[in-house]
């Protein structure tokens, strides 16, 4: 579905999809209360439901059954429908009555609290009693680690085959958890700011009282317990948190082996307590809330909003969440979800082939390779004679997988990553099989590796091992095992230093927690490389990119076919709406989504409706030539040519002179616009533009993003006010950066948005090369064109749009849209655009006609 941009897209689709589900649930209630009608009043037509209209006795059916036994098996069919219809009601009766009382009982809620206290204070004074008994006791034995390094070994690891009996150990917490998934929509979009957006939509709407809604979120957004927030990257909280779960069910088991030598007190989590959490499920399910609500009701209820929120899905009608949650299986399955039968809506789904592809490729360093290598053999070291054979026996594995990896890079991993300069750099493309081939790893089963690391949680103690020993510690004793230690200690240490401060060569990191994960655990990066490799050979690639260092260098899995990830979502549920407020072209997503995943094309129904704002309130300009007659046209040859950037400089002038407020002005990239700029510089240009406007840069960093911006709209608001030659503000910007999706410049912040040429992709990328190539063997040929052409133009054109449609945000809102470039006016490229601009665009050849257009537009607006 394609709706216009502004914000009446995700209301209309919440109506519309809980309107259907209340619809729904009518009529199923209407079905359970005539099947479960009391004995002989529905009876014959409850006889003929199952049968399909009465059959004469003796005659057979075509199976070659008698009738009777036909008879016999419809009936017990029936009576188990009824049966499971009548468990079904009780359930839902007794979810009804629990949700009332809490509704409207305010007793409940401190009486849960009042208890809460007092397990508290007992925990306390219990806790106390044991440390004064241990002081007195345990100083007898022999080489024991202290409690907090006990956590660090690896527990023994038995594979799943070995553990086909299974201990009774949880089964008997979750029985009261365990609940049918009711009928429900998932509702998921990009951002926790446009979840929490939408669900303040829900609220408001007409379906805001009685609609169970629950927001789902990461342990990131979510975790109240600060120790573990306090870790920071996502990935070390994930594992700490299921490391507290084990320890809790672990201490049940271990109460039985009290007699074992060793009893280890290990952490688990305040907040994870059944009792806790179902009161949270319920109060979730009684009033809509937002994540933000949702924690601070966590930390109020001493209970987990993470756990608690899952366990309120089953019974939920909506459920929203972020994309990566419902795209990414693992992530799905972990979490409870359950697609089979529901409906799923997917928002703001204009690159939804890119965020999957995006989910599912991963990319790993050689530095990370060979510290996570160094830090493995360091604890393999350290506690060779406490680890079973298992786990030995995966421990080397993986260290083999490592310096195989790189290897490949053409590295040793014993020595220093940065110190080992790569003699033949280039980018390398495999697919999965010749990479494990070549790099002989073909006789290790990857699955079972990956599921070694996920269930023996290696990368949290490893993580653990090195935040021990890698900083240095004041030594104590001097005895010998401390001697080894501080070896051990410095040894890391140089190895920190070694691998980190790579040269000034590196790009810049990217943003604060990449840096994070890269200093929290290599290995973790690393597992994710390591199931990316278990998908199917024709599906993906492996890039090597040799760089440099052999630290620089690094492996890189592309997921070429994310249809097969997606298959799996559209096959379970019952349907799947994609929506987003510019969509164009839709193409791609019926050709590499859908068809692909082997939909039925007869279950694809497009729908796109028109624009809020009015015919008058926008004027869309495609303009082939510049104010001295020069032809704009911006491809790779022609526009670093100083007569092209001089016209685009003219072209702004002439602009500032007559719209109001702000000017939003997208460059293709960011490397262009700083070109453009230095240019304008040289010649005074800028000095020009900057009696008329003030001028702002797209910063490359997300967290300067929002300081801009506020920076910009003071300013707008500012001229405004004071009236003066400074009519407003001028903002360059990037398209795909910061500012081109998710940003909103209404009103007087975007009065005109100006396109400087085509933001074609980098066609020179190996991986949009593999993809394109890929596209070509597998896709169908279109009349005209390749796919791969097809695809490129895909690309450009929903960059275009979606930077575009940043400037119309509601009904009374308006804008002059500008895009600099003929080749604008070729009908395959003007079929692309968004219809509601397509229908009033004009093409002008000239440059002195447009600007008229122009002129009259603004006049009669500030009118």
């Amino acid at each position: 579905m394609d709706g216009g941009t502004a914000e009446g897209k995700s209301l209309s689709l919440i109506c519309g999809a809980l309107s259907w589900l209340q619809d729904f649930e009518k009529k199923k209630q209407e079905e359970e209360a005539r099947l479960l009608a009391p004995e002989g009043s529905g009876q014959e037509e409850k006889q003929t439901l199952a049968s399909g209209g009465l059959a004469c006795p003796n005659s057979r059916d075509a199976s070659g059954e008698p009738d009777w036994v036909t008879a016999f098996v419809q009936k017990k069919e029936e009576q188990d429908l009824v049966h499971r219809l009548k468990e079904e009601q009780i359930r839902r009766k007794k979810r009804e009555e629990r949700l009332e009382k809490i509704r409207h009982n305010v007793q409940l809620k401190y009486a849960a609290k009042r208890k809460r206290s007092e397990e508290d204070e007992t925990k306390r004074l219990l806790q106390l009693s044991k440390e004064i008994l241990s002081e007195g006791a345990g100083a007898a034995v022999p080489e024991q680690l202290d409690h907090n390094e006990e956590e660090l070994i690896l527990a023994e690891y038995e594979s799943d085959e070995e553990k086909k009996v299974a201990s009774g150990l949880e089964e008997d917490d979750d029985d009261d958890l365990e609940e049918e998934h009711v009928t429900k929509i998932y509702y998921c979009s990009r951002t926790h700011s446009q979840l929490s957006q939408f669900v303040h939509e829900v609220q408001k709407s007409p379906f805001g009282k009685d609609t169970r809604l629950v927001s789902l979120g990461s342990r990131q957004n979510l975790c109240v317990n600060e120790e573990v927030r306090r870790l920071g990257a996502l990935q070390l909280i994930n594992d700490r948190c299921t490391e507290m779960q084990k320890n809790k069910h672990e201490k049940k088991s271990d109460a039985e082996v009290e007699g074992k030598k060793r009893r280890v007190s290990r952490t688990v989590c305040p907040f994870y307590s059944y009792e806790q959490m179902q009161f949270l499920r319920d109060e979730v399910l009684v009033e809509v809330k937002d994540i933000e609500q949702l924690v601070t009701l966590g930390k109020e209820t001493k209970a987990c909003p993470y756990y608690g929120s899952r366990y309120a899905i089953p019974a939920a009608q909506l459920v929203v969440l972020p994309y990566q949650m419902l795209l990414h299986e693992a992530t799905r399955s972990a979490a409870g979800i359950i697609l089979k039968d529901q409906v799923v809506i997917i928002d703001e789904a204009h690159n939804l082939i890119d965020t999957i592809t995006c989910i599912y490729s991963a990319e790993v360093s050689g530095s990370q390779l060979c510290c996570a290598h160094s830090q493995l053999l360091q604890y393999m070291e350290r506690y060779r004679k406490r680890l079973k054979a298992k786990n030995l026996m995966y421990i080397k594995q993986i260290l083999y997988l490592l310096e195989r990896f790189v290897v490949m890079l053409g590295g040793n991993v014993n020595q220093n990553p940065s110190c080992q300069v790569v003699s033949q750099t280039g980018t390398e493309l495999k697919s999965i099989n010749d990479f494990l081939f070549q790099s002989q790893i073909d006789n290790i089963n990857l699955f079972k590796v990956q599921r070694y690391c996920e269930k023996s949680l290696i990368s949290r103690k490893l993580f653990g091992f090195v935040e021990r020993y890698g900083n240095p510690a004041p030594v104590v004793k001097t005895n010998k095992e401390n001697q080894k230690l501080a070896g051990l200690q410095n040894f890391l240490m140089t190895l920190q230093q070694g691998s980190y401060k790579e040269g000034p060569l590196q790009s810049p990191p990217v943003e604060a927690d990449s840096d994070q994960l890269r200093a929290a655990s290599p290995l973790m990066h690393i597992e994710g490389f390591l199931s990316a490799l278990t998908n199917a050979n024709e599906d993906g690639r492996v890039i090597l990119n040799r760089q440099g260092t052999i630290g620089q260098s690094s492996l890189k899995f592309l997921l070429l076919n994310p249809a097969v990830h997606f298959a799996k979502v559209v096959k379970e549920c019952r349907a799947v709406i994609i929506a987003g407020g510019t969509m164009q072209p839709v193409a791609d997503f019926r050709e590499q989504l859908l068809s692909y995943a082997g939909v039925d094309p007869a279950r694809i129904v497009e729908f796109s409706c028109g624009h809020v704002i009015p015919p008058e309130n926008i004027l869309p300009i495609i303009l082939c030539s510049g104010p001295s007659n020069q032809q704009l046209e911006f491809t790779y040859q022609t526009r670093d040519l100083p007569q092209m950037m001089d016209e685009t400089g003219r072209i702004l002038c002439n602009l500032c002179n007559v719209v109001p407020g702000g000017v939003v002005c997208f460059f293709p990239s960011y490397d262009y616009e700083k070109q453009v700029y230095a240019h304008w510089e040289k010649t005074g240009l800028l000095t020009r533009l900057a009696t008329k406007k003030k001028i702002f840069q797209e910063p490359k960093k997300a967290n300067q993003v929002e300081q801009v911006l506020a920076e910009y709209a003071k300013c707008i608001k500012r001229c405004s006010q004071a009236g003066g030659q400074m009519t407003g503000a001028l903002l360059l910007s990037v398209v795909g950066g910061k500012m081109s999706e998710g940003i909103n410049f209404s009103d007087d912040l975007g009065r005109c948005v100006i396109m400087v040429g085509m933001p074609y992709p980098n066609i020179k990328s190996p991986e949009l090369q593999e993809k394109m190539t890929w596209l070509d063997k597998t896709m169908p040929r279109s009349a005209s064109q390749a796919p791969s052409r097809v695809l490129i133009e895909n690309l450009c054109m929903k960059a275009v749009n979606q930077s575009i449609g940043r400037a119309i945000r509601h009904q009374k809102d308006y804008a002059s849209i500008l895009l600099l470039d003929h080749r604008y006016a070729r009908p395959a490229i003007l079929n692309k655009l968004p219809q509601w601009i397509r229908e009033r665009i004009q093409v002008k050849p000239a440059f002195g006609s447009a600007f008229a257009e122009l002129r009259k537009f603004h006049r009669g607006k500030s009118d």
